[in-house]
């Protein structure tokens, strides 16, 4: 069977997670798979492009690595990212069909999609001299969090994925910077107890955890000005600049700006018309950093969310920049109900209807999920 219909047959999501499971099926296999000096990224928001911008400058500079990320908006292949580009279809199935006979049948079967695609993404990784690995909605029981690493960089850290990390920072902090095996930096954070859980977490399992502006001095400010304006990146896509950069400075890696040759990752803040923009933020804090970035313009907002997401707060922070809001409908059982998005759109005093078309006239903001943009790219590009 083939990677991608095996992979269908997996479910995307769970009610709930044996965190037992990667770390026992590792255990099992782990001496079939080789070391790359490995960069793992944890945190809530900007992990996708802090590593592609980390991975990008390193590539540059002559060395081979990976960049794994999820999710994926169009295509699976765009989770896996090998020196320069998406692994190709025929390699995609050749480490299918490797893993296949490394996994018994019963832990292939156990495994969610996500386990089995960073087994896939670290078998394809295996000649490469580094590699980024982003984690997907945890940190110490993610899946990812089993290989061993050299480096552990924290973006931001806010609410998302309260079901599984808890409702407090402290909690959510805690589940994340577990992950951290040896070495950190930390990303500037809007949030004390992130700071406090990381000197607890130092003291008791002498770990060493930096802040950014460890590694950061005026030299590197000019090149990250530079950079910011050749690449025109907005503040919170700076400060996931300045973090990579931090990285490069703590693996020994010598950068100029000539290194950071290539945009973000795609639908982050991305202008795919003159009147559209997407970005595939979901939550509080990426709603946050969207306004700061767009304050002073008016979009009409091309919007939708899955239940789980604290959607009120999310329209209310983007009000200042909405001319009124376009539903987008996304076939997803984790979607909202509609009915309460519209009473939360009514409460806020905000104009909505169902979207249908883009209008010359107005300029768009594509928000809500990884779901809505990939909806929206689909019946834009028909």
């Amino acid at each position: 069977m083939r990677v991608e219909e095996y992979l269908n047959l997996k479910p995307l999501y769970y009610e709930e997670i044996d965190y037992s499971r990667m770390p026992r099926v590792y255990e099992k296999i782990k001496s079939l798979f080789s070391t790359p000096k490995t960069v793992h990224i944890i945190g809530t928001n900007g992990k996708g492009t802090t590593g592609r911008f980390l991975a990008e400058a390193i590539f540059s500079m002559g060395y081979s690595v990976g960049h794994y990320t999820s999710p994926h908006i169009l295509e699976f292949n765009e989770r896996i990212w090998i020196n320069g580009s998406n692994v190709a279809d025929k390699e995609l199935e050749a480490a299918h069909i490797k893993l296949q006979g490394i996994l018994t049948k019963d832990d292939a079967s156990s495994l969610s999609y996500f386990e089995y695609t960073t087994f896939l993404a670290m078998l394809l990784f295996c000649d490469c001299e580094y590699v980024v690995m982003e984690a997907g909605l945890g940190g110490e029981h993610d899946a990812t969090a089993v290989f061993p690493k050299i480096l552990t960089l924290v973006t931001p850290i806010a609410h998302d994925h309260e079901a599984f990390l808890g409702s407090e920072i402290a909690q959510i902090a805690a589940a994340k910077l577990n992950a951290i095996q040896n070495s950190a930096i930390l990303a500037t954070q809007q949030y004390d107890e992130v700071y406090e859980v990381a000197d607890r977490l130092c003291s008791k399992k002498s770990l060493n955890i930096e802040k950014v502006d460890t590694f950061i001095d005026d030299i590197d400010r000019e090149k990250i000005d530079e950079i910011s304006k050749k690449l025109s990146l907005v503040s919170y896509l700076k400060q996931n600049l300045s973090l990579s950069i931090a990285a490069l400075k703590f693996l020994g890696l010598k950068y100029d700006s000539g290194n950071f040759q290539k945009p973000q990752l795609f639908a982050r803040l991305t202008k795919i018309a003159k009147n559209i923009t997407i970005d595939v933020g979901h939550n509080v804090l990426a709603a946050k950093s969207i306004v700061e970035a767009l304050l002073g313009n008016k979009y009409v907002v091309i919007y939708n969310s899955y239940k789980d997401k604290n959607y009120k707060e999310i329209l209310e922070i983007l009000a200042p920049i909405t001319l009124h809001v376009e539903i987008i409908a996304i076939d997803d059982k984790r979607v909202a109900d509609i009915k309460n998005i519209k009473t939360v759109l009514t409460n806020l005093k905000i104009e909505y209807r169902q979207f249908k078309e883009i209008k010359p006239e107005y300029n768009y903001l594509v928000f809500g999920s990884f779901s809505v943009v990939e909806r929206f790219l689909r019946e834009y590009y028909e």
